[in-house]
């Protein structure tokens, strides 16, 4: 689950923004950030692709697949909509993993693609992103859910993989 997508794909006035996460604790952030709907893969007894694809009637326009999982890259693009969903990876998986799928879900339109950074330029693109970001034109309010000195990184990390924190900012006082 990526809020930052969320936020995004409120701000492009998507209809329906479905989030996908095992952690039923972050349904309610995920509304606050713009998700209308929340699905857990532990309450279905069939593949969350098919899930998806029940709910919406044909699939998705987009889906994002944000965690570097690659069975969940697979199934994010198997809940695209045939003929023009797209499927976009942003997580990043461990070394060595590797990605497949039947060639029935890309002649049928359907597009995989993949984003490093957001598609952020870092040199040109980043910097006015920054000034953005200070002059508080872009919100990075919402995400910081914790401070925490150097000390305790260990119990910052435990937070994230917990899925209790959304970013944790770490100060050396």
């Amino acid at each position: 689950m990526d809020l930052q997508l969320y936020k995004g794909a409120r701000q492009a006035k998507a209809g329906r923004i479905i989030a996908v996460d095992t952690n039923p604790d972050k349904f309610e952030l995920a509304k606050q950030f713009g998700a209308t709907d929340f699905v857990n893969p532990k309450d279905y007894d069939k593949p969350i692709q098919q899930v998806i694809v029940e709910m919406t009637g044909w699939g998705v326009d987009h889906s994002f697949e944000c965690i570097g999982n690659v069975d969940v890259m697979r199934s994010a693009l198997e809940c695209a909509h045939r003929g023009w969903g797209q499927s976009v990876i942003i997580g990043v998986a461990g070394a060595g993993k590797e990605i497949s799928t039947r060639p029935f879900q890309l002649v049928t339109s359907r597009k995989w693609m993949s984003t490093a950074f957001g598609g952020v330029k870092g040199r040109s693109q980043l910097p006015g992103m920054v000034e953005q970001a200070m002059k508080g034109e872009i919100q990075l309010e919402p995400f910081v859910t914790h401070t925490m000195p150097l000390d305790q990184i260990n119990e910052a990390f435990d937070l994230m993989h917990e899925g209790k924190s959304i970013r944790t900012v770490i100060h050396f006082d």
